[in-house]
C-alpha cells in the first residue's frame, strides 16, 4: 500500500481571477512561521490517524509554497519525520512554484533536503492572457525559472490553461510547443472553468472549440513522446505524478493545513475528513486541541468535517477515480473491494456504456474511449450510486 502527505501552503502574491482554492494574498494571512507552527500542532494532534511509515510522496501545494522561506518547507519535512513519517531516497517530494518566486539559493535548500519534483505555475506564455487572469508573472520570468530548473536537470511539470477568452488555437499551439521545448516532463492541460456571469465567462471559446483545443494539446503532446495517463495529465514515460496517483488508485493520504482533504481506510469503506477553509477558524480549531493527540477524526472533529463512507459512496468514488485513468477500472481490484452482486451491477452498467462506444473492455480493464473522454461527465453520471441502488 502506498501512502503520501499533502501540505497546503495558502500564500499567494495575488489572487488569480479564476481561482477557487483556499488561498490568501500573503499580506492578508498569518506570517508564514506562525502558519507552519499550526501545521506542527496539527501533525502532533493527528499523527496517530495512520501508522507511522516511510512516505512514498509528499506534495506541497497552494497557493504558492515557494513564496514562504525555504527553511520552513524543510522544517515541515523534518517535523513529519520526527513523528515517524520519514522520507527515503526514492520518495517523490513535489513543490509548486511560481515564476519569479525561486532563486538559486532557495533551490539549493530544496534539493539538499530531498525535493525532487517541481510544479511550475506557467499557465500560458502569452503575456496578454496572463494579465487577463491576474497572474503576476510574465512569460519571460517563466522562461527564466525554467532555465534555472533545466540547468540542474530537474524534473518539472506545469499546467497549460486553455479556453480563455480570446485565446486562439495558434496561441495554444505555441504554448504547447514552448512547454515541450523547455523540457517539461509532465503537462496538465486544464480547461478554464468559471460560473456564468464571471468576468472571464465572456468571449470564451464555445464547447466544440474547447474540445478541439484539448484534442490539439493531446495530439501535440503524444506526437512528442508524452503519454496521456489520466484525463487531464500527460507525462513522459516514468514521470507520472506518483502523488496524484494515490488519489486515483484508492490509496490513503494525509493532508495538512487550511481546507486540506484526507482519506483513511480506518472504517469498512473508508473515511474522508477535511479542515476548515477559513484561516481564522482553522487556527482556532487547531489551538483548541493544542497538546492533545487523537487516533481518528471521528473522536474530535465536528460531524460536518468528516464522512464515514457507506458502500454506495465508496463505490462511486472507486468508479470515478478509476475511470479517470487511461488504464481504467480493473475488474480484479473491483472484486477485491466489493461483493459479487456489486461487481455484477457495475459490469452491467459498463457493458451498456460499451454499447454506446463510451468505454472499452480489454484484458480485465474497463477504460474510456476517445468519445468517452469527451463525454466523461456522462460516464461518471452513469457510475454514480445512491443508497438504494445496491
Amino acid at each position: 500500500m502506498a501512502f503520501g502527505v499533502y501540505v497546503h501552503i495558502p500564500y499567494c502574491i495575488q489572487r488569480c481571477t479564476y481561482c477557487d482554492f483556499a488561498t490568501y494574498e500573503q499580506s492578508k494571512i498569518l506570517p508564514p512561521d506562525q502558519y507552519v507552527e499550526l501545521l506542527f500542532k496539527e501533525i502532533r494532534q493527528k499523527h496517530r490517524y495512520y501508522t507511522p511509515q516511510s512516505l512514498d510522496t509528499i506534495y506541497f501545494g497552494g497557493g504558492t509554497p515557494s513564496l514562504i522561506p525555504a527553511h520552513l518547507i524543510v522544517a515541515i519535512i523534518k517535523e513529519l519525520g520526527r513523528f515517524g513519517y520519514t522520507t527515503r531516497p526514492d520518495t517523490e517530494i513535489t513543490i509548486e512554484i511560481n515564476p519569479a518566486t525561486i532563486s538559486e539559493e532557495k533551490l539549493k535548500v530544496y534539493l539538499d533536503h530531498g525535493v525532487n519534483r517541481f510544479s511550475v505555475g506557467a499557465q500560458t506564455f502569452d503575456d496578454r492572457l496572463l494579465k487577463m487572469v491576474n497572474r503576476e508573472h510574465s512569460a519571460k520570468q517563466t522562461l527564466q525559472t525554467l532555465d534555472l530548473l533545466r540547468a540542474h536537470d530537474l524534473n518539472f511539470s506545469f499546467d497549460i490553461l486553455f479556453a480563455l477568452p480570446s485565446q486562439t488555437v495558434a496561441g495554444l499551439k505555441n504554448d504547447v510547443k514552448i512547454a515541450i521545448e523547455q523540457g517539461a516532463r509532465h503537462i496538465s492541460p486544464y480547461c478554464l472553468t468559471v460560473p456564468d456571469g464571471h468576468p472571464l465567462s465572456k468571449g470564451r471559446p464555445v464547447d466544440d472549440e474547447q474540445i478541439e483545443m484539448f484534442d490539439i494539446i493531446a495530439s501535440e503532446l503524444t506526437t512528442n513522446g508524452f503519454q496521456q495517463y489520466e484525463i487531464s495529465n500527460f507525462a513522459r514515460p516514468g514521470f507520472e505524478s506518483r502523488h496524484n496517483m494515490l488519489y486515483w488508485v484508492d490509496e490513503p493520504y494525509w493532508s495538512l493545513g487550511l481546507s486540506a482533504h484526507s482519506y483513511s481506510k480506518e472504517s469498512s469503506w473508508g473515511t474522508r475528513y477535511w479542515n476548515i477553509n477559513s484561516i481564522g477558524e482553522y487556527q482556532k480549531q487547531i489551538l483548541a486541541f493544542d497538546g492533545q493527540e487523537f487516533t481518528t477524526p471521528t473522536h474530535h472533529l465536528p460531524k460536518e468535517q468528516y464522512e464515514v463512507l457507506e458502500m454506495h459512496q465508496a463505490l462511486t468514488d472507486f468508479c470515478h477515480t478509476s475511470m479517470r485513468l487511461m488504464q481504467g477500472l480493473k475488474t480484479e481490484r473491483l472484486a477485491q473491494k466489493f461483493p459479487l452482486s456489486v461487481q455484477e451491477k457495475v459490469c452491467g452498467l459498463l457493458k451498456g456504456l460499451e454499447e454506446k462506444s463510451w468505454v472499452r473492455h480489454d484484458n480485465g480493464h474497463w477504460s474510456l474511449t476517445r468519445e468517452g473522454l469527451v463525454l466523461s461527465n456522462k460516464v461518471f453520471q452513469e457510475l454514480t450510486f445512491l443508497e438504494g441502488d445496491l
